[in-house]
């Protein structure tokens, strides 16, 4: 079983885990959310997709490692629930259950993913927490992809097509940024290894 250090994210690590409260909880988590949908709305449509370019994954993904998996996928699922309740939240300020809805069940499963990682250290390694990142990001391709063959009734082959080739080398980088950014705020700290 892990002990209490082998599991602090950046977020315990900057204002102490014993300073945790439901208080401090719930605002990170708010705070997530708002840098989710702040980053999801520097987008670039395309013309040949539903899906546009957006920023949305590179928010997820330094939430998600920033939070841990309890507040990063409550933060990313609050996204999620706001945009399916009518906030215009999504990218372009969109809302409700898209054609692309997917995804966004994806970025929620990413967020998970990431905070998985970082629990466990992983965030400390600018290679293996890209990995990581890459992998939550196949998360939310694999998602969007069958959301779009299920419910927009696209041929599996034409839904890789358009929403996943078009984004794997913007996607690669977003992952690449923040397994950059992530161990070298742990640098910053003086936090990089494991006590």
């Amino acid at each position: 079983m892990a002990n209490k250090t082998d599991t602090l994210v950046l977020a315990d690590s900057m204002w102490g885990a014993k300073a945790a409260s439901l208080a401090r909880d719930a605002a990170l988590v708010l705070s997530g959310t708002l840098v989710v949908f702040l980053l999801s709305q520097v987008r670039i449509p395309l013309g040949f997709t539903p899906v546009p370019v957006s920023l949305g994954t590179l928010g997820v993904l330094a939430v998600g490692a920033a939070l841990g998996i309890k507040r990063g996928t409550a933060a990313v699922g609050l996204y999620a629930l706001l945009g399916m309740v009518g906030a215009p939240v999504f990218a372009g300020f969109k809302y409700g259950v898209t054609p692309t809805f997917g995804y966004i069940l994806g970025y929620v499963l990413a967020a998970y993913a990431v905070g998985y990682a970082a629990e466990r250290g992983v965030d400390r390694s600018v290679w293996k927490f890209a990995l990581a990142c890459a992998g939550a990001s196949g998360l939310v391709y694999l998602l969007g992809v069958t959301w779009m063959v299920i419910h927009v009734d696209m041929p599996v082959i034409v839904a890789i097509q358009k929403g996943v080739v078009p984004f794997l080398v913007g996607d690669a980088l977003k992952s690449v940024l923040v397994a950059a950014l992530v161990p070298g705020a742990w640098a910053l700290i003086g936090a990089g290894k494991r006590r």
